[in-house]
């Protein structure tokens, strides 16, 4: 079975992004984020920022290999707001991303049919705004060694081209690497066969 080790999402949040609807309107934000604890405080804020806002409804998606979502109507009609907007996030390929619609009723009622439009598009406009960037999944490593070794680990991290994340080096060595998800397998295999240093993966 393939690895799949890269993903796509946003570079940064995106504000703001109007859609006027039949004097309804309608602002579209995107988020990048990492776990669903990151929705709750983004949301607080929007409904913060608009007080007297009739809906804030959203979609967002985290994970790659495990993906979890959730949509939200936050009072409209059943499926006519967070399933759209998770749509478009589904639709523009990319995760660990939040995105909201803050909707402000101008009068004129718009129909199920015009509400999905209306936050699809919201959402697709608020997405063509956003730099979409990709990603790669890596997994961590922690090698122990004597300092006697330390050229040996060097030579491996440089030939490798490993990301070093962090070092601690003293009689007794600890290094931290990064190493992406398809090369964990092999990386691995190849540092025990360094039989003098000890590797604990998480």
């Amino acid at each position: 079975m393939e690895i799949i080790d890269t993903y796509k999402t946003i570079s940064k949040t995106v504000s703001e992004i109007l859609l006027k609807e039949r004097k309804s309107k309608f602002y579209g934000y995107a988020f990048p984020i990492q776990n669903e604890s990151d929705v709750k405080p983004l949301l607080d804020n929007l409904r913060a920022l608009y007080p007297t806002a009739n809906h804030v409804c959203y979609a967002w998606q985290l994970g790659v290999e495990h993906v979890s979502y959730r949509a939200n109507d936050d009072g409209e009609p059943n499926n006519s707001a967070g399933m759209p907007i998770y749509g478009q996030i589904q639709s523009f390929g990319i995760t660990n991303v939040l995105v909201a619609v803050v909707r402000f009723f101008g009068g004129t009622k718009l129909g199920v049919g015009g509400l999905i439009s209306a936050y699809k598009n919201t959402a697709q406009l608020t997405l063509e705004n956003a730099r979409i960037v990709k990603k790669i999944l890596k997994e961590r490593a922690t090698l122990s060694f004597e300092y006697s070794e330390m050229d040996t680990v060097m030579r491996f991290i440089k030939k490798n081209r490993l990301e070093l994340v962090s070092q601690n080096l003293q009689m007794k060595c600890e290094i931290t690497i990064a190493v992406r998800k398809k090369e964990v397998e092999k990386i691995l295999k190849e540092l025990k066969s360094l039989h003098k240093i000890s590797v604990k993966t998480y």
